[in-house]
């Protein structure tokens, strides 16, 4: 087995984990042609500080309560010199506003649909009821008002996000600008003394002219391709921190299909959290940590002591496919720069963070395959599919029990590797197996998308909790709107 077929985290001088869909077509299912990819506008504004995020106004005073408006609308923003691209944005912003919550507060926020086409909210990652959970089985028409309203039950402390979930547009969305973090605090924090830097990952592909570039067949069948990558809206930002100092950074990969394959030049990570919140105990040190397609990662990064260093945080070159085609040059995300003040001593990290309970033993037992129906990576849009069907929102593929605990084995039998996300809950994963032989995971983690190799088995235990139909895809996201995606209904007790 490849060392990143794993759980995603290389790692140095410790063992490896962390959880990790690599065709679609466009709004009809079909690969939308053109021949090679457009050609790039100009760079866009590089070297700029890092952006903090904005936050999305809770407009209730009440405690425990969190209310608030979003609108999805088209937008215009100057991204190149001299030229204005059009995108589609939460509250015009890009990113969109963070939602920042804690453990136990009840959620309540409208979506205003003023795009020209259906769109949701998905809360990805998050428990939340399936009515509530913005799948494409409820769609919100243009001109309308949605109201979302859930809880947030203790222990769901994470870094999450949200963007649409429309049927076969969902990578045409996110494409043109609705994606923003959206995290869950806990009242017993053990992190809360270290200073903490959220870092959501996007792609943008912009033509000549310097407007979205729209999919072609290549992105339908590997994934978008030739997008620049940035980090909270910004090429290549700068991030400037006193040398010596202790951070947290919530790393969101919010990119259609990119695996990022993190290292930062001179330091190393320590892993403290996945996508559904803290470890039992830090993983590190860390050379590089892979963040497959929708995932999430807490680490812990100590900066040089040197006064006025520099160092690139870049995501590694990585293939996703067995012929090359879904292969990612090296990129540079961002600079870490020390300033001139003298060091301070770096901030400890605790031993133990937050116990990750086990699920208990399995009671089921599922199979899922992840098929291909064409030889080759251009058999074209819908060749990816789940146990050789295409999504049909009116047939339901898998049946659980509320309050079962399932062990659900996926066999990726074509030539990509896939990140599959399951709606709903967070999962464990249990084991890796390849050639026969069987890996057990390192340690115990809370995931929502799983990363898939080609030629491998992941096995996963979870329990869904509430009744209601939910999503299981590959979140590349032009697979998922070409039907690699399947329906589990979840039944009451």
């Amino acid at each position: 087995m490849k060392r990143r077929e794993f759980l995603g985290v290389a790692v140095a001088g410790a063992g490896s984990l962390l959880p990790g869909c690599g065709g679609g077509g466009g709004p009809s299912g079909m690969p939308m042609m053109g021949g090679p990819l457009p050609p790039g506008g100009a760079a866009l504004a590089q070297g700029l500080p890092l952006k903090s995020l904005a936050t999305l106004a809770n407009a209730t005073p009440e405690a425990g309560r969190f209310s608030a408006a979003l609108v999805a609308a088209p937008a215009d923003l100057s991204l190149l010199q001299g030229r204005t691209t059009s995108l589609w944005l939460y509250n015009g912003l890009l990113p969109g506003p963070v939602v920042d919550v804690r453990e136990g507060d009840h959620v309540r926020i409208a979506l205003e649909n003023r795009l020209p086409l259906d769109t949701t909210v998905h809360w990805h990652g998050l428990p939340v009821p399936a009515e509530q959970d913005g799948s494409p089985m409820d769609p919100v028409r243009p001109g309308a008002t949605r109201i979302y309203e859930f809880d947030l039950p203790p222990g769901t402390a994470g870094t999450y996000w949200y963007h649409p979930h429309a049927h076969q547009t969902t990578a045409q969305q996110v494409s043109m600008g609705l994606a923003a973090p959206f995290i869950v605090r806990a009242g017993d924090d053990p992190l809360a003394h270290l200073p903490e830097v959220t870092m959501l990952v996007t792609g943008i592909r912009l033509d000549a002219s310097g407007q979205v570039s729209p999919g072609t067949a290549m992105d339908f069948t590997v994934g978008r391709q030739g997008e620049q990558l940035l980090v909270n809206g910004g090429r290549l930002p700068v991030h400037s921190v006193r040398p010596g100092s202790t951070q947290r950074w919530r790393i969101l990969n919010a990119t259609s299909a990119r695996y990022l394959r993190l290292s930062l030049d001179g330091h190393a990570f320590t892993l403290v959290g996945t996508d559904g919140g803290l470890l039992g105990a830090p993983v590190g040190p860390l050379s590089e940590v892979l963040v497959a397609p929708a995932q999430r990662v807490e680490i812990v990064v100590t900066a040089s002591s040197t006064p006025g260093a520099r160092f690139t945080l870049r995501a590694q070159r990585h293939a996703i496919d067995t012929m090359g085609m879904g292969t990612y040059a090296a990129e540079d995300l961002l600079t870490l720069a020390t300033t001139a003040e003298s060091p301070v001593g770096p901030l400890a990290v605790p031993s133990s963070l937050r116990p990750v309970a086990s699920l208990g033993p399995a009671v089921a037992r599922k199979r899922v395959t992840l098929t291909q129906s064409g030889m080759g990576m251009m058999a074209g849009a819908g060749s990816f599919l789940i146990d050789g069907r295409p999504f049909d929102m009116n047939r339901v593929d898998y049946v659980s029990t509320a309050g079962d605990v399932e062990d659900w084995e996926i066999a990726n039998q074509t030539m990509m590797d896939h990140p599959i996300h399951v709606h709903g809950t967070q999962f464990q994963l249990v084991s890796r197996g390849s050639g026969g032989f069987a890996t057990p995971a390192p340690y115990a983690a809370w995931i929502d998308t799983v990363d898939v190799p080609s030629g491998t088995t992941a096995t996963i235990r979870m329990r869904q909790d509430m009744p209601g139909k939910r999503m299981v895809h590959c979140h590349i996201l032009e697979h998922e709107d070409a039907g690699m995606m399947a329906v589990l209904e979840v039944r009451p007790r």
